[in-house]
């Protein structure tokens, strides 16, 4: 089943067919996560390094590749701490910035745990990965992943934005259909700011479930839950949220959300099954797609 509705822009006549990219948000951390994997893969790096060995001014002992792909690193998250400090709404933070208040201001930064002692989804994570990936690979992100996997498996509609291409993507909207515009936090990339298509994610769903990128163990370690202290069904893996269900399968996903848009990537691995919804108005409703 697939269908569309609506339009690019609100009152426009730009109808969303499915070449239309949308911005999946934090689905996009599914693809900095195997990217980093394919470096370890590779042998470029190993994920239970700690990141000072790639970032050397990075002062924050204990805290390993893995603790970044899981959510267990005890990092805050720049999302909150960037205005906490007064950042200048007018200028962008990108994530040599994030990188960099990190180190710098460390001291006066909140919410520092130690790592690996919780699970705390943190966007910094996957902003720090991002860097990780152009040290190791010596590419820009959106280069490598260009490279790596967009242009291999023709997944011809996604790409990374930046902000050369403000007037050239869709703009999101409120519940309401108000534009929600852009802001200082939108060139970040690594937690968010990847543009596809259900079509293209649908091959990359396709790539991860074969050995064409992957070999067996790489995806094992991603689909581990890393997160076992609390009781119930939920975990996160590297990169990828999960529920564990009694008889032991997994559903593997990830949701996103950044501005208005909303995003759901849902994978019965065992059974090949998979939905796929992006919306660019918001509607909190995409993420009850994994009920089905």
């Amino acid at each position: 089943f697939e269908n569309y509705m609506g339009t690019a822009h609100i009152g426009s006549t730009d109808t969303i067919t499915a070449n239309t990219p949308f911005h999946i948000a934090s689905v996009s951390k599914t693809f900095t996560a195997m990217a980093v994997l394919k470096l370890a893969q590779d042998g470029k790096l190993n994920i239970d390094d700690e990141l000072v060995k790639y970032l050397p001014a990075f002062n924050y002992p204990g805290v390993t590749v893995r603790t970044l792909l899981n959510h267990r690193s005890g990092l805050p998250n720049y999302v909150h701490f960037m205005e906490q400090q007064k950042w200048n709404k007018k200028e962008y933070v990108f994530n040599e910035t994030v990188l960099d208040y990190l180190i710098n201001k460390k001291k006066q930064l909140k919410d520092i745990a130690p790592p690996n002692t919780r699970f705390a989804y943190c966007n910094s994570n996957y902003a720090l990965l991002a860097l990780l990936i152009e040290k190791t690979s010596g590419m820009k992100y959106a280069q490598f992943m260009q490279q790596t996997f967009f242009r291999p498996l023709q997944m011809n509609n996604t790409f990374v934005f930046d902000t050369s291409m403000l007037n050239k993507v869709n703009m999101s909207y409120d519940w309401k259909g108000e534009l929600i515009p852009w802001n200082f936090l939108d060139a970040v990339y690594g937690d968010k700011n990847i543009y596809s298509t259900p079509h293209d994610l649908l091959i990359w769903d396709k790539a991860l479930n074969c050995c064409k990128i992957f070999n067996d163990s790489t995806l094992v370690e991603a689909y581990a839950p890393y997160s076992n202290e609390k009781p119930g069904i939920k975990n996160y893996g590297l990169g990828w949220r999960m529920n564990i269900y009694p008889n032991g399968k997994k559903m593997i996903y990830h949701n996103g959300w950044w501005h208005g848009n909303n995003a759901a990537f849902v994978r019965l691995i065992e059974d090949s099954a998979t939905i796929i919804v992006v919306g660019n108005k918001f509607n909190r409703n995409i993420y009850h797609a994994r009920e089905m």
